[in-house]
């Protein structure tokens, strides 16, 4: 009986022990405590009275200059992303504002006392944490989380004000160069073509627009859109790093850092999962469609067959062939540089000139373009691939930079009812070009600022005024036409 009383004895004492180790754990568990009381007081649960002063004796010791908010938001001790805050300090990130928590222990140890989670954007300072409420720091929350009015978003394209960052360097709101992290130009050419479309752009600076959707992917590209038109940054460029994390997850890994990919693949990509993301059911449409859908009419004619198979598609993107270019060298010894006009281009899609494909089946193609959209793409079929390695085609196209009447080039476009107008005249925006051999080159863009007409070029943090002339001189490889007003 004695050892079974025994038992009965030391199995109370484990019980007490497992409790008082339970105790522990919930006592040492912070983050949770914390994101209840900052991110989910709506909850009710845990929630505490803290004290909001104004008067903070260590605001002077914010450092402006180091911060950044451009990467992801996660503690740098446990890497989670749950409660984070950044220490104004030296710009480092942390986990937690309780007395086990990171940012409490790195106020100690480092002696940085003033901290802003990420989320709510309240400032605290610690080890005291109590809340600071005070205006200076209203610059830090326009950086950390850009804002824009409407009234804002129309003045955009009248603005024509340089900002100066923090760092003396002076920029121009939506005209700033964007870090290359490594091989992501295809990334940073492809965001800086779509900042020139308007509607897109409009769309994407306000949230409320898109607050709805649950795709991280959505809104880490509305975050970078409002960082590169903010007017009040802390630094002259902008580094698309968590926009870059949520392409890879999104992509699942098709388009990665470190591995160079095409734009024109990248942007049929990013339009057609942002699509599908903004979309509110099956058959909606969405700000992508409204902007770059039009529609073609495909004739098919199979070989023997005397049938025709008519059919209308949508398109985002018109691809251009280009003609093969000259496979002897002239009498100086140098390989002929070839042009053609875009003229020529685009017969393909007049419903008369016949294009011949093999697969999935041998058959003749005709094409008619039966919608235009606002905004037109053109993609200038460069590169090839055979089983051994990848050709570049040289030939230069020559297109209009301004009032291209595309009526001109495909007479079949759908006129108005009597009395009706319809535009057919567009403007070049954004021309991406692709600059040396195939496996080894760089791509760069050139685009206009629409406030004051003039052109740019831009290669990751170069950004530099040009002419006009430059940008027929280039060897385009993805254009974004805008369609004029009446």
């Amino acid at each position: 009986m004695k050892s079974e009383r025994e038992e009965v004895k030391n199995g109370g004492v484990e019980e007490e022990e497992r409790e008082l180790k339970r105790k522990r754990e919930k006592e040492q568990s912070p983050p949770l405590d914390e994101l209840e009381d900052d991110a989910f007081k709506v909850r009710g649960k845990h929630s505490r009275n803290v004290e909001v002063r104004r008067d903070c004796p260590y605001l002077d010791t914010v450092n402006r200059q180091v911060l950044d908010f451009d990467f992801e938001r996660f503690c740098s001790v446990s890497l989670s992303n749950l409660n984070v805050y950044a220490c104004l300090v030296c710009g480092k990130y942390f986990q937690g504002r309780s007395q086990k928590s990171h940012a409490y222990t790195h106020s100690l140890e480092a002696g940085h006392h003033v901290y802003i989670n990420l989320l709510t954007e309240k400032v605290y300072c610690l080890p005291d944490s109590y809340e600071i409420n005070d205006p200076s720091l209203d610059d830090i929350r326009h950086v950390l989380n850009p804002r824009f009015s409407r009234a804002q978003v129309e003045e955009l394209d009248r603005n024509k004000q340089w900002s100066r960052a923090l760092d003396g360097s002076d920029y121009l709101p939506g005209m700033v160069g964007l870090n290359n992290i490594q091989r992501t130009e295809f990334v940073n050419v492809t965001i800086q073509s779509l900042m020139r479309v308007t509607p897109l752009r409009n769309f994407f600076l306000i949230p409320e627009n898109y607050q709805h959707c649950k795709s991280p992917l959505v809104h880490r590209f509305g975050e970078l859109t409002r960082k590169i038109w903010h007017a009040r940054n802390f630094k002259g460029q902008v580094s698309p790093h968590e926009f870059l994390q949520a392409v890879m997850k999104a992509s699942k890994k098709r388009f990665r850092i470190g591995q160079q990919s095409d734009p024109v693949e990248f942007m049929s990509w990013l339009l057609n999962t942002l699509h599908m993301d903004l979309r509110t059911s099956k058959d909606a449409s969405s700000i992508i469609h409204q902007c770059f859908q039009g529609e073609l009419e495909v004739v098919r004619e199979y070989q023997g067959n005397e049938s025709k198979e008519i059919s209308r598609m949508p398109f985002l993107m018109l691809g251009l062939d280009l003609p093969p270019p000259p496979l002897f060298k002239d009498v100086m010894e140098k390989n002929i540089i070839p042009q053609v006009a875009l003229f020529d281009l685009l017969k393909k899609f007049d419903g008369e000139t016949v294009t011949e494909v093999v697969r999935p089946k041998l058959a003749r193609m005709r094409y008619r373009v039966t919608k235009s959209p606002q905004y037109l793409m053109f993609h200038m079929v460069r590169f090839k691939k055979n089983n051994f390695f990848k050709e570049k085609n040289p030939t230069l196209v020559n297109f209009p930079v301004k009032d291209m009447e595309l009526r001109d080039y495909i007479p079949s476009l759908p006129t108005a009812a009597e009395g009706g107008k319809v535009s057919s005249k567009y403007n070049l925006i954004a021309n991406i070009v692709h600059d040396g051999k195939p496996e080894d080159g760089y791509f760069r863009v050139f685009v206009q600022r629409k406030s004051q007409e003039l052109w740019y070029e831009m290669q990751d943090l170069h950004v530099a005024e040009t002419l006009p002339q430059m940008v027929e001189l280039s060897e385009a490889y993805m254009q974004i036409y805008e369609l004029q007003e009446e």
